[in-house]
């Protein structure tokens, strides 16, 4: 018997139009899983995170009180018709995992909590409940630390020159200069000399000077606090969050303070009594410590009636993060080192343990990071998401991830004005069948090379023993497209970006977030506003000032920002269109200077395609060229960098240091956000830097990448103290013809495919 509940079994977008999507109306099946494909730039995170998701989250936020909302971010509702049959949605997306050196992938997970229990119960001697294995609660925390595992030291010369007075100024810390308000304190205090070189100071002077704790001073007619140089800091500075410091005042701590391991707890955050409670000999410590795979097995050793369904639990929660391809993690791993793809797995595994069902869950690349053999796994926890009875929204580029989707939505044809349509939507037999750019690719292979250049040198790496390397020694040949790979967590990182910077000549673009503010953009970080700014003073014959809308040509009302931010109290602030200048930014003077009909509002609109064709000389064109050629074609001038993937900004980042004399780069997964059709765009800028005279090193996983190189570096066999070793290293062809690793199972099949 079917009922009215029996008929929502579409998610019915209608008219929506976020960003550059055309007025797009879709179904989606619900209780499926669906692979929204497309190139970089067609509309597809506009509509998966920037429509439906965005529109699901606004909702639910909307049933809580104007109080709770205070605390919740502000969500405007998307630009669109009509939304039916949403239901609750999960994004699970690659933002890092905040910096809180106190969240561990054992805390993120849960993993530790249920650990924490099970020491409570079994372990000997009982030292009490849950909370006594804490690292966050008093009751578990080393008392010296506090629970964080490290304690910090200053270098006094890089808070005080020695050869100088206290009147002299010479305290070089940020905020204790001459006539600050700390310093008149410490001036007034009556407890050293001021006018004594600080190398003169006696024991006691030195002493209080340093490490005096609070005491109130007289100073004038006002009774203030006075604290050690050494107190001051520690409680001024490094009690904050590194992450939440002024840029100057995290320079200096990065440059004054040495952390290392706490001496009282030897790194593992506890006090001595929930190290002293054991379970057939290994404490909690030694648990949080070993890889996951390890600590697994240890779990399934481990029976008692009275936690089994805790500890069937937590063999879940290990067995799921090991299945993932994180097995070479461990539980007391900081959440803030986890890369954007490692970040984006654990949380999956959190929701794998979820009772919820019937819920929308949203991935953003899920395969980052991934190589072939990983990938597979990854594809089981999909489905496993769905079989549960979910709805499961992937945007995804690898053709593994397609395979398996069960309805498929193409967007495009083409990027930014020239894409936001539907070119597809059906199963994936129907998706290879049409004439779309993904359906003609996803059978496309990269061929391997016929002749492989000659090296004219190398790089020689040896002894490397970071994180989970074993000695390893290699050469990077010179002059050549040297492709490293292996599963993840088998070292390649550890390997490339632990030898390689700082080399001279050698030049890294990663996917790592570009710092600036909500006003950087690729037109200021390429330096390409400086000839657009100057071509439109001369043209106009004014100041190249007026052209910024940092400085003289900002409007007014919202300087600069073309939005205003408006305080609502209690409530989240929310940003609206300035209405002066209607987010265009600048000053309607400024507005009025046109160059070849455009301004400077249109032009910083354009993509960056179509910039390229309207700058046809000088130096703006050598930029947009550029970025052309890394596949940025459809980039705004103006679009904010805090926008930009992590992808798009590795690719911003080669485009400038493609710039430089180089003789050697870096690049770390480029094809990561890639469409099948921008790989082989990919591959040709990686032959012409070569050719150009350069060494290409790529950390990849892409087996099109693999295929076309000259040289491959295979690590492994596994991943943590599984991998840490040199495979393979040889031409592609050799891999295929002789090789016996992961790696050379799935090139293999790709090449034959």
């Amino acid at each position: 018997m079917t009922t009215p509940a029996d008929s929502h079994h579409v998610i019915q977008v209608r008219g929506a139009r976020e960003n550059n999507l055309a007025d797009v109306s879709i179904d989606i099946p619900k209780r499926r899983l669906t692979v929204f494909t497309g190139v970089s730039g067609s509309g597809k995170s506009s509509l998966v995170f920037g429509t439906i998701a965005a529109e699901s989250q606004r909702l639910i936020n909307e049933t809580y009180s104007a109080f709770v909302q205070g605390f919740m971010p502000s969500v405007g509702r998307p630009d669109v018709d009509a939304l039916h049959n949403l239901s609750a949605a999960i994004v699970v997306d690659q933002e890092r995992m905040g910096a809180n050196s106190r969240s561990t992938v054992g805390t993120a997970t849960d993993a530790y909590t249920m650990l924490r229990i099970v020491f409570s119960r079994l372990g000997t001697p009982h030292i009490g409940t849950s909370a006594a294995f804490s690292f966050n609660l008093p009751e578990g925390m080393c008392p010296r630390c506090e629970g964080a595992g490290q304690v910090s030291e200053f270098d006094l010369d890089q808070l005080v020159d020695r050869d100088k007075s206290f009147n002299e100024g010479a305290i070089t810390a940020p905020n204790f200069g001459v006539d600050s308000y700390f310093w008149q304190i410490m001036a007034a205090s009556g407890f050293f000399d001021p006018d004594k070189k600080l190398r003169d100071f006696t024991e006691q002077e030195w002493a209080d000077f340093l490490h005096k704790p609070s005491v109130k001073v007289k100073v004038g007619s006002n009774n203030l606090t006075y604290e050690g140089l050494y107190v001051k800091v520690q409680r001024t500075m490094l009690n904050k969050d590194r992450e939440a410091m002024q840029s100057h005042i995290r320079a200096f701590v990065d440059r004054a303070v040495v952390f290392r391991d706490c001496p009282d707890c030897g790194g593992t955050r506890l006090n001595a009594a929930a190290l002293s409670s054991r379970i057939e000999g290994v404490n909690i410590a030694d648990c949080s410590a070993m890889q996951i795979s390890d600590l697994a097995e240890f779990v399934r050793r481990v029976e008692d009636p009275g936690v089994a369904p805790l500890l069937a639990n937590l063999r879940g929660v290990l067995d799921s993060l090991v299945e993932i391809g994180l097995g070479y993690l461990s539980l007391d791993r900081s959440a803030g080192t986890l890369s954007g793809g490692e970040a984006q797995r654990v949380k999956m595994v959190r929701h794998l343990g979820s009772s919820l069902t019937d819920v929308t869950y949203v991935f953003d690349e899920p395969t980052v990071g991934l190589h072939p053999h990983d990938i597979r796994r990854m594809n089981d926890l999909l489905l496993r998401l769905r079989d549960k009875g979910n709805t499961v929204l992937v945007v995804e580029h690898k053709p593994e991830v397609i395979a398996i989707a069960d309805h498929v939505v193409d967007l495009g044809p083409g990027a930014g004005t020239g894409g936001g349509r539907i070119c597809f939507s059906g199963d994936v037999a129907a998706l290879r069948d049409s004439d779309t750019l993904t359906g003609r690719h996803l059978g496309h292979r990269a061929k391997v090379r016929d002749e492989v250049r000659t090296p004219r040198g190398r790089i020689a790496i040896e002894g490397a023993g970071l994180h989970n390397l074993r000695d390893v020694s290699v050469d990077i040949p010179l002059g050549v497209l040297t492709v490293v790979t292996g599963v993840a967590g088998s070292g390649k990182s550890s390997l490339i970006h632990g030898s390689l910077p700082g080399r001279e000549g050698v030049v890294v673009a990663d996917q790592s977030p570009i710092r600036g503010s909500r006003r950087s953009n690729p037109a200021t970080y390429t330096g390409l506003l400086d000839p657009i700014r100057k071509a439109f003073a001369k043209e106009n014959g004014v100041k190249p000032a007026l052209f910024s809308a940092n400085s003289e040509g900002a409007c007014p009302k919202c300087n600069g920002l073309g939005l205003v931010w408006t305080d609502l109290g209690m409530m989240a602030g929310v940003s609206s269109v300035c209405e002066e200048c209607e987010g265009r930014r600048f000053t309607p003077e400024v507005l009025t200077y046109t160059l070849r009909g455009r301004n400077i509002s249109e032009v910083l609109g354009m993509s960056v395609a179509e910039a390229h064709e309207f700058f046809t000389t000088g130096q703006a064109r050598t930029i947009l060229g550029r970025l052309n050629d890394v596949g940025l074609g459809y980039l705004r001038l103006g679009q904010p960098l805090n926008t930009l993937s992590g992808g798009e900004r590795q690719r911003i980042k080669l485009a400038i240091h493609m710039a430089e004399k180089a003789a050697t780069y870096v690049l770390d997964e480029p094809t990561t956000g890639l469409h099948l059709a921008d790989v082989d765009q990919l591959l040709g800028l990686l032959d012409r830097l070569v050719e150009a005279g350069n060494t290409v090193v790529v950390i990849e996983h892409h087996q099109a990448v693999m295929a076309h190189a000259d040289w491959l570096i295979d690590l492994g066999p596994g991943a943590g103290h599984d991998g840490g070793r040199i495979v393979f290293e040889g031409t592609p062809a050799d891999l295929i013809a002789h090789g016996d690793t992961l790696t050379a199972r799935h090139l293999r099949e790709y090449v034959g495919g």
